[in-house]
């Protein structure tokens, strides 16, 4: 098995856009967020990846096949956070997934992006509480901090939002 990460570049931003609606209508059991009257979830901030300075987007391929994404951010969820990089959104497609293309891409973004680290989670993400809490400890040798039912990181369905803050 082959995995990849590649940067989307602007000419392939509506496979992202694509994608996106993917991973939203997926993460809509969780955030029960709705879609608009086109039937789409949108995303609002796709556009500024290609317009403003530190975000960067990329494609997780699996033997050359389309596996996911992933998009990385200065944004600081809450003001309280002084951190350097932030895991916007991650989304490896199912049929990908336990196949260690996630683990791969997490680790990819760590090792090129050093420094202070913050990631949001969706406590009733099951899937993404296991995923991140192994990542997390195996990256930082149990190195982190666990900021859970984050009060001023809310979702969609206003559930507080667990937050890591580690250092690569």
């Amino acid at each position: 098995m082959n995995i990849t990460i590649e940067p989307v570049g602007k000419d392939k931003k509506e496979i992202l856009r694509n994608l996106l609606e993917k991973y939203q209508y997926e993460f809509s059991q969780y955030d029960n967020k709705d879609t608009n009257d086109l039937g789409l979830y949108g995303y609002d901030w796709l556009d500024c990846y290609w317009t403003e300075e530190n975000r960067w987007a990329y494609f997780i391929r699996v033997n050359n096949q389309l596996a996911g994404f992933m998009m990385i951010n200065d944004y600081q969820e809450t003001p309280l956070l002084d951190t350097d990089y932030a895991m916007a959104e991650f989304f490896v497609m199912y049929k990908f997934r336990r196949m260690g293309a996630g683990k791969y891409a997490a680790k990819y973004a760590f090792d090129k992006y050093k420094g202070k680290w913050q990631l949001k989670r969706h406590p009733k993400n099951r899937g993404s509480v296991y995923f991140w809490n192994k990542i997390i400890e195996e990256y930082t040798n149990g190195k982190y901090e666990l900021m859970k039912n984050n009060e001023n990181a809310k979702y969609e369905d206003s559930t507080n939002a667990d937050i890591f803050i580690f250092e690569t």
